[in-house]
């Protein structure tokens, strides 16, 4: 495994320091998925914002209010799906900028909007840009990075997933209430030029097709990566169908029990998020401002657990370890979260749950880039993330289905160790091939 002695060596026989430009492409994908979490952000301010709601005639309309998330999900998970192929075919590059494109459209529709009509149409859209970017993301990590850091280089633009709602929610209350909710989508706009220049200006498919990139840093990088391509088959990528893309990871097994994993994840996450506000007002007994610090608390978690799981996956060199051992701990802190009587303790607890399920999500990132050759891994990807997050989507109504059966907060909580469990033994399975 080539380590800091071996990028030296490389330099030293090329007579040059290696630049850093897989750093600067990790980067760029940082502030993209940061900008686009902070767009989808924005709908939940402006759910509480009466003149939005009165402006679009759907104040005191708790269906349409929820159809704002609702399509952009759906859209979200659809595109993940249907569309990833096509970055397998244009390469990261030029489809990443179509998407943010494609954001840009929403969000204009979104300032301008005179209809509810028109905002949903602008969150169709937006799921479907972000929806098909989320997959590329890996497929520039794939191209970008040797095995060795890629489980750091996942944890960076996942943390940008943690900070930004931490971000948006005082953000979007500042500018609504400041300057009306119409300058939420210019704001939005705006900012999301950021990630246009920056994939125009910084990045390339691959380190071979990048002007700046020098000798030293190509060597290392295509090193690094030496056993992994022995292992793929030397083809024409541009001119593989869409089943001989399909091939490699829809017959593999292992692939499959990542996706269970994944999903355990998206419907812990989802179910803890959407219900932890009830739960501590209506259970517990917090008042608005006991919460106000503890709506942030996850967040603060996944940010420190996600790095960590960077640096563990670079340094043992395996992943589904550390997939067994976030979701058991995620599924144990529900539990107890769940069962212990102290309020604050329970809400710490289930705080740590959610920051403990993220904690996988750069491993598993990792694990996917080496199961799937880089010919499959957008449209592996697209796959993986449109599964989990278009069924994690129920997750929240069947909580709420486990409370109405059994009469307290708990019956739902405990659905989600159940989550949990599953999760476990499907990465226990992982675990036993060495991945």
């Amino acid at each position: 495994m080539p380590s800091p002695t071996t990028l030296a060596g490389t330099a030293a026989s090329l007579g040059e320091i290696p630049t850093r430009k897989r750093f600067v492409i990790v980067s760029c994908l940082f502030i993209g998925i940061f900008i686009a979490y902070l767009d989808r952000v924005n709908v939940s301010v402006l759910a509480a914002n009466d003149q939005f709601l009165t402006d679009m005639g759907i104040k005191g309309v708790a269906v349409q209010i929820g159809m704002m998330m609702s399509v952009f999900l759906a859209a979200y998970g659809v595109a993940n799906v249907v569309l990833s192929p096509i970055g397998d075919y244009l390469g990261p590059r030029r489809a990443m900028m179509l998407c943010v494109g494609l954001w840009g459209v929403s969000l204009l529709m979104g300032g301008l909007a005179t209809s509810f009509a028109i905002i949903i149409t602008g969150r169709v859209i937006l799921g479907v840009g972000e929806g098909f970017y989320y997959p590329l993301q890996s497929l520039f990590v794939k191209n970008w990075f040797p095995p060795q850091e890629r489980g750091r280089a996942n944890a960076a633009w996942v943390i940008g997933q943690s900070v930004a709602p931490a971000v948006a929610m005082p953000l979007f209350t500042y500018v609504i209430g400041t300057f009306g909710w119409r300058e939420s989508f210019h704001l939005c706009f705006v900012i999301g030029l950021i990630p246009i220049w920056m994939l125009w200006r910084h990045t390339a498919d691959t380190p071979r097709q990048h002007k700046s990139i020098n000798a030293a840093e190509l060597a290392y990088i295509e090193e690094g990566q030496a056993a992994e391509r022995g292992r793929e088959t030397a083809v024409d990528d541009t001119r593989l169908t869409l089943v001989q893309r399909l091939e490699p990871f829809v017959t593999n097994y292992n692939y499959w029990l990542l996706v269970v994993w994944y999903l355990c994840l998206q419907c812990m996450y989802w179910g803890l998020i959407s219900w932890l506000p009830a739960y501590l007002k209506s259970a517990r007994g917090f008042t608005w401002a006991e919460m106000g610090w503890l709506a942030s608390l996850p967040f603060v978690f996944g940010i420190a657990f996600k790095a960590l799981t960077g640096f563990l996956s670079d340094k043992i060199g395996r992943n589904a370890p550390i997939l067994c051992a976030a979701m058991a701990l995620a599924g144990l802190c529900v539990y107890f979260g769940a069962t212990v009587s102290d309020k604050y303790a329970s809400a710490v607890l289930l705080a740590l749950a959610v920051g403990l399920s993220t904690m996988g999500t750069p491993a598993a990132w990792t694990l996917l880039q080496g199961l799937v050759p880089g010919k499959s891994m957008s449209t592996a990807s697209g796959a993986m993330n449109g599964i989990a997050n278009g069924l994690s989507a129920l997750s929240p109504a069947l909580i709420g289905l486990f409370i109405s059966i059994t009469g307290t907060y708990d019956g739902g909580l405990l659905c989600l160790v159940a989550t949990g469990a599953v999760a476990t033994v499907v990465a226990g399975v992982l675990v036993v091939q060495k991945y």
